[in-house]
């Protein structure tokens, strides 16, 4: 008898390959998986129940006459819902999107369709893969399996939680800031964010063209490669695509050389001790395993935020200026939270990111010379509670994953232990572009070494209890006078509607966004273009 619920993705490929299971069998079982534990997870937007049984026939017939067409082959993959499917609602989480149905499948879904994986449903998404968990969309939040009352991660959210809770083998998610590694640690499973250009980005609503990769999230680092060697590959119709080779994975973990980013705790963050001591675990696995560990450096992870933030929220603004400035009410508080704080960004200050943007690539140079991964917390700590959650924090605190966004080299977040509360701790793996499988290999060996993997959460079945909605804060206007009609000179420039509610969540975040600008006027020299 094969244990459906606990199948890792490579271990269901091979169980398909020696036809000791059958892909019905597989999307029947995760349909049945889906409708008794969904209820209390809210993972999905779309189940496609009739197209991915049709796909799963069409894949053992393949199966069946020798035409198996690699691992990912009668597999369930499901994908966040801003991934392009041909005749299936794609709408970004968001209400303004909600009568949006694509006519083409993104790349990335085409590539997995080739490699015969089966797409079982759409995921739950942070409203166009930004803000936070919010109760006043269309769908409601994703909640993290291993306690429904606490946070999934964001904004990849039902990618997190469907590969956790076995509702899927393999999810498609996207990482700007972290949405891919956030809600693999926060969540329990295997996240990676691979190197900027090496998976296509064509068919997906884009978050920030500067900074969105998009990649696989699984149970384990092993079945990320599976999905990531489907994934890979030059598209000549994404104007980011690079056509680059991979590095090949190292044979071994010894001689690797590893360096672990204390700052990233000691200077940078406010880190929980129960993260900093998986961090410190993680780095001992790799010293009993041969590795070379060293305490390493990078700019602090301020200066990458001022980056990223400045940067991808411009671009953001920019992709959605036409609602933003018709019909702003129609997106959630926590996106225009967010989005709008792009108003106090001047030209000067986008051009400004990009050159310090590339006085922090250089600065990494030396750093990957001398080491082949880093390791860093995907989190600051285990999920908090979703009633915690706190719009203003996006402005207060710099994000612990981003700094890997803006370096575009690859991040793979596995699980390195679990909270006293019994709660996924994350940790991060990360190296140079294109040195993925260096990065995959790691987390392999770490998981291979350690016995984190075997911990499956607890479900629930049955209707889920009645649960309260959770209202951010209403947004303040500032009184008449200097400040406010600054508000609304930045407003009437963007081409925003004089709108209370619209200045007030502006005025929350300007003192932020004008803060970051202030760093990123500095001194560049010629040869740091943008």
């Amino acid at each position: 008898m094969i244990e459906l619920a606990t199948l890792t993705l490579a271990e269901a490929s091979r169980a398909l390959a020696a036809r000791q299971l059958s892909s019905v069998e597989l999307v029947e079982a995760t349909l049945a998986r889906i409708e008794t534990h969904d209820p209390y997870l809210n993972s999905h937007v779309t189940v496609m129940a009739e197209s991915a049984l049709e796909d799963a026939r069409a894949a053992d017939a393949e199966i069946a006459a020798g035409r198996r067409r690699g691992p990912l082959h009668g597999v369930t993959v499901a994908l966040k819902d801003i991934y392009d499917t041909a005749g299936v609602l794609t709408a970004g989480g968001s209400r303004t999107r909600l009568d949006r149905v694509p006519d083409r499948d993104a790349e990335t879904v085409r590539r997995l369709k080739a490699a015969g994986a089966v797409i079982t449903g759409k995921l739950a998404t942070h409203e166009f893969a930004h803000g936070g968990p919010s109760f006043d969309l269309p769908w409601p939040p994703a909640r993290n399996p291993w306690n429904t009352d606490h946070f999934s991660g964001g904004s990849s959210s039902g990618s997190g939680v469907a590969v956790a809770a076995g509702l899927c083998l393999g999810a498609l998610g996207t990482d700007t800031g972290g949405s891919i590694r956030g809600p693999a640690a926060l969540s329990g499973v295997a996240g990676l964010m691979p190197s900027y250009g090496l998976v296509s980005r064509r068919g997906v609503i884009p978050n920030s063209f500067t900074f969105d990769h998009c990649g696989p999230l699984a149970w384990t680092a092993e079945d990320c490669a599976l999905l990531l060697d489907a994934l890979a590959g030059h598209d000549p119709e994404d104007p980011r695509s690079l056509d680059c080779p991979q590095h090949p994975a190292p044979v071994s973990m010894a001689g690797l050389r590893v360096g672990l980013l204390r700052h990233y705790w000691e200077e940078d963050l406010k880190v929980a001790p129960e993260m900093v001591a998986a961090c410190e675990h993680m780095a001992e696995v790799f010293r009993r395993l041969g590795a070379n560990v060293e305490t390493a450096r990078m700019p602090p992870v301020q200066d990458w935020y001022d980056v990223k933030i400045t940067i991808a929220e411009s671009e953001l603004f920019n992709v959605h200026r036409r609602d933003l400035q018709t019909r702003p009410r129609d997106f959630g508080q926590d996106f225009l939270s967010r989005v709008l704080g792009a108003v106090c960004f001047t030209a000067q200050d986008y051009v400004a990111a990009h050159r310090r943007w590339r006085q922090l690539r250089r600065a990494m140079e030396p750093v990957h010379e001398r080491f082949d991964v880093l390791i860093a917390p995907s989190a600051t700590g285990p999920a908090p509670r979703l009633d915690a959650h706190d719009t203003a924090n996006f402005w207060r605190y710099p994000s612990i994953t981003t700094p890997f966004d803006v370096t575009g080299g690859p991040a793979l977040t596995i699980t390195a232990g679990f909270s006293g509360s019994g709660l996924p701790l994350g940790v991060q793996i990360a190296g140079a572009p294109f040195r993925d499988r260096t990065v995959l290999a790691a987390g392999q060996a770490f998981e291979a070494a350690t016995e984190w993997r075997n911990r499956r959460p607890v479900l629930h079945a049955g209707p889920p209890p009645a649960r309260e909605k959770v209202a951010l804060p209403v947004p303040v206007l500032p009184p008449e006078g200097d400040r406010l009609n600054e508000i609304r000179m930045l407003a009437a420039a963007a081409g925003l509607p004089d709108d209370d509610y619209v200045l007030a969540l502006i005025a929350e975040s300007a003192p932020h966004a004008c803060a970051m600008a202030r760093r990123l006027d500095r001194d560049y020299s010629y040869s740091d273009e943008i």
